[in-house]
């Protein structure tokens, strides 16, 4: 199936009408739920929060229209606060250079390390990477490290003279001002927002936790999640990663029915990483890692 068929050529209402939603629910929450129960509306901005994450991956991907601009004035606000969404866009789609999937030093989204760099760790260091690589460590320490690496690569860029980083930083702080000074005038106090902001990345990266594999083959690296429950719909049905990198311009709402039409394919083309639903992985994972930190194919020197 071409890209032009799964993208489709005309405007995405049911993609902008969410958009539009999540911003409201954004605004309810922070200036109603927050006035009756504090300790309810941060679990709620959290989910908010990871919707508004999903939707611009949406965006950078040329959805709900095909004006690249309005996608990006669509979500220019930053709700989860710390990532500048030109980055966003262009680390992601330079992750979907799937040759370089799993790449520590080429796919800016691999959580694997390069075996030198992991030998030559502090002990310390080497424990709170390998409690992150458990479900329930990603979920909790791996916001804070992921922004911490983040931080530090997106520092030395600019420090090299890297002008998209500039540019991207200088657009995202007048945006995150924005929302902090809406967060300010609302009941929810800035301090519980930022936490929902966290809570948020943590619930993304339930999704990124297992969505690529070493494997020796390019086709093997991309994973199947065949969960159709709550937490497909706040991923935007990313859980059928292999659908998405197959065909990376298909809307959210298509990548059901074209895994449906082509299971057997996709299973045979991603050598049967598939998972049945969340349960399973948190079932199997949220004590115990899936993978190594160092990645268990990249040459030993």
């Amino acid at each position: 199936m071409s890209e032009r068929t799964t993208q489709g050529t005309g405007p995405e209402w049911g993609t902008f009408f969410l958009i539009l939603a999540c911003h409201a629910a954004w605004l309810v929450t922070i200036f109603w739920l927050a006035e009756w129960g504090l300790w309810l509306a941060i679990p709620v901005m959290g989910l908010v929060a990871a919707l508004h994450s999903s939707l611009t991956h949406e965006a950078l991907h040329g959805h709900p229209f095909r004006t690249r601009w309005i996608n990006e004035a669509l979500m220019a606000l930053p709700l989860t606060l710390c990532i500048p969404y030109n980055r966003f866009r262009d680390l992601h789609l330079a992750h979907h250079l799937d040759s370089n999937l799993t790449d520590p030093y080429d796919d800016p989204e691999s959580n694997y390390l390069d075996p030198v760099v992991w030998n030559a760790l502090p002990g310390w260091k080497r424990w709170i990477y390998g409690v992150n690589n458990t479900l329930l460590g990603r979920m909790v320490l791996g916001p804070a490290i992921g922004q911490i690496v983040f931080f530090r690569d997106e520092w030395q860029g600019a420090m090299r003279g890297d002008r998209a980083i500039w540019l991207a930083w200088a657009l995202h702080l007048p945006g995150a001002a924005v929302v902090l000074w809406i967060a300010a005038l609302s009941p929810m106090p800035v301090w519980a927002f930022v936490l929902s902001a966290y809570i948020g990345l943590g619930l993304l990266k339930i999704r990124t936790f297992l969505e690529h594999r070493a494997h020796d083959k390019v086709r093997g690296r991309t994973v199947v999640i065949e969960d159709r429950g709550p937490l497909a719909f706040l991923f935007l049905n990313n859980n059928l990663h292999v659908v998405h990198h197959m065909h990376p311009t298909a809307p959210w709402y298509r990548l059901p029915g074209l895994y449906r039409e082509g299971k057997e394919l996709y299973l045979a083309c991603n050598d049967s990483y598939v998972y049945r639903s969340y349960g399973e992985i948190f079932r199997r994972y949220f004590w115990h890692a899936k993978d190594p930190v160092p990645h268990p194919l990249w040459p030993q020197r």
